[in-house]
């Protein structure tokens, strides 16, 4: 189940951020705005990848989950504060893709559901600046300080390999420490996830050695 849920989460997500992408970014003009939210597929198309980020959150928790229930099954004195380190920096990373998502979609889902003419660039670039902080800002770093913490457990539960282990501190670490807001950035998190759930899914399917 870690394997699969992994594996969805990924997926989910980079289709939501490709379809959400669509909508103007920080940089666009006052003219690329009021083009964009004039009408067309554009928003229709930001709002669909609206509609697909709860369900990416939603498969992420199922994957939290599992992966919580695999780690408790090795736990080690010492983890408590890393496992609540863990699942709040989880769950802090679902809330602000949720709700930065939202404002940046804030405008295409007033086109879509609206007649109301589009409000002013100003406002609507307001609303992606709010957005992006809530993503880039802290849900980044949440997503960061959970591949820290899970691989810290993993580690210290012999079930994460040290290649991996140094491949995933220094993922997170770059999470924690950049200050960039080109949506490249994250995807780093799901790579890391469709990593763990790959690697999770060939040791599910390595036969049990028995003496």
């Amino acid at each position: 189940m870690c394997g699969v849920s992994g594996l969805v989460f990924s997926a989910l997500l980079v289709v939501a951020l490709v379809l959400v992408k669509q909508a103007p970014t920080l940089a666009s003009t006052d003219a690329d705005y009021q083009k964009f939210y004039a009408g067309g597929h554009s928003d229709d198309l930001v709002t669909l990848g609206l509609y697909i980020v709860p369900f990416a959150g939603i498969a992420f928790l199922w994957h939290m989950a599992t992966v919580r229930t695999l780690l408790r099954h090795v736990r080690s004195q010492g983890d408590e504060i890393p496992r609540f380190l863990q699942q709040a920096s989880g769950v802090l990373f679902v809330a602000m893709l949720f709700a930065g998502s939202a404002l940046v979609g804030a405008v295409a889902l007033l086109s879509v559901f609206s007649h109301n003419p589009p409000p002013a660039p100003d406002i609507a670039r307001g609303l992606t600046s709010s957005g992006y902080g809530l993503v880039f800002v802290y849900g980044v770093r949440g997503a960061g300080m959970y591949l820290l913490t899970t691989t810290t457990l993993a580690r210290k539960g012999g079930l994460m390999a040290t290649p991996v282990a140094i491949v995933s501190y220094v993922a997170g670490a770059f999470l924690l420490v950049s200050t960039t807001f080109h949506p490249a950035i994250l995807l780093v998190f799901p790579a890391w996830t469709a990593l763990i759930a790959v690697l999770a899914l060939i040791r599910a399917r390595r036969p049990e050695v028995t003496s």
